[in-house]
């Protein structure tokens, strides 16, 4: 027996070395319901309930929001758009969408639509949920404190103000 197959393996995380085992998770959208959709509906999977309550890492596109709400913003499996002013409750948004929530020093931040695929880390939760707008969320992941931050600073500049 080798030396090496009793240590675990190591990654680096935020520039700490740990236990690979306390990797996030990567889950993907395809994996949130369980398939074929049975005559009660969408049923949570196996592969989301084991990732509730626990870092996973989602890759997905941010929701442009005509509106968007403080403090957190949503996340599908493709891009969408959103205009609750002309759709109200007729929206395009998959079941899958993901309410990202932002840490508690963020709650008053409102995040910049950011075009192409993100990939988020953050604590997993499921079940219903209804934010101040009356939507109700089922999937949420909470990212860490100021995990936004570094993306704020690199963000595209603002090019539709126009001082008059």
């Amino acid at each position: 027996m080798r030396l090496r197959t009793l240590l675990p393996a190591w990654a680096v995380v935020g520039g700490l070395a740990m236990p690979a085992f306390a990797q996030p998770l990567t889950l993907g959208f395809h994996e949130f319901f369980a398939q074929p959709i049975g005559p009660r509906g969408l049923a949570p999977s196996a592969a989301l309930q084991a990732a509730v309550g626990r870092e996973v890492r989602l890759t997905g596109f941010m929701v442009r929001r005509e509106r968007p709400l403080a403090g957190q913003f949503l996340l599908t499996p493709r891009p969408v758009s959103m205009a609750e002013h002309a759709d109200g409750e007729a929206d395009d948004l998959p079941a899958t969408a993901v309410t990202v929530v932002l840490d508690e020093t963020q709650r008053d931040r409102l995040v910049a639509f950011q075009p192409g695929p993100l990939t988020l880390t953050g604590r997993l939760a499921f079940g219903p949920v209804e934010d101040s707008t009356g939507r109700i969320s089922w999937v949420r992941l909470h990212l860490a404190e100021r995990a936004l931050a570094a993306q704020a600073s690199t963000a595209a500049p603002d090019h539709h103000h126009h001082p008059h």
